[in-house]
């Protein structure tokens, strides 16, 4: 159900931007990037970051010459290879979490093309994969371990073409936890990360 309803809110982004109206105002685009992303924990023996991607599409909307807030719903595959101490047995994992991302991001223009980026982003689980290896077990699972929503925010800058291509830059933070400790454990896990992409605007 939450992917079909965040793949309308794509799909009506990509719509709306055929409208000559809306194009007169609102700049549409599409980006793509490469993921570099960790998780935070007290159980943490240690961890090492993952490297994903995430994939999108946004709309750039002018407040002033200066000022505008970019929605965007991109996908997004995060994650963190870590391991921590388990009934007395050193356990290694890899943890792989994707999301649909829907972040509402405030960019100031410093001159003209270079523009300083934040605000919060509204993040929903759409899959979750684990793979753990020790001296006494070795498995690969889909599981419900995760939270199926994540509240983060996001901060950047990022450099638009005359030509309409751009670059992009962010730190990425989860400022919930990423596992429900019902189902998990008692340690707050926390997503962070570097996403670097590319895109255009229309």
């Amino acid at each position: 159900m939450m992917k079909k309803t965040f793949l309308l809110v794509a799909i009506a982004i990509i719509g709306f931007g055929a409208s000559s109206n809306a194009q007169e105002y609102w700049n549409f685009g599409v980006k793509g990037g490469v993921n570099f992303t960790n998780m935070t924990s007290d159980g943490f023996e240690d961890n090492n970051s993952r490297t994903g991607f995430h994939l999108g599409v946004l709309a750039e909307i002018p407040v002033s010459d200066r000022f505008s807030v970019q929605p965007e719903v991109l996908y997004s595959t995060q994650g963190t290879e870590a391991s921590r101490i388990f009934a007395g047995d050193r356990v290694e994992g890899e943890y792989q979490l994707d999301y649909v991302q829907v972040p509402l991001i405030a960019k100031f223009y410093v001159i003209d093309g270079l523009a300083l980026e934040a605000g919060p982003s509204f993040n929903f689980l759409v899959e979750e994969e684990y793979d753990f290896e020790s001296n006494t077990l070795d498995f690969e699972a889909d599981s419900e371990f995760a939270s199926t929503f994540e509240f983060g925010g996001a901060v950047g800058a990022s450099y638009k073409f005359n030509n309409g291509f751009f670059l992009n830059g962010r730190y990425v933070l989860g400022f919930t936890d990423a596992f429900d400790s019902d189902n998990f454990d008692d340690d707050a896990i926390k997503n962070n990360g570097i996403q670097l992409g590319v895109g255009f605007q229309f």
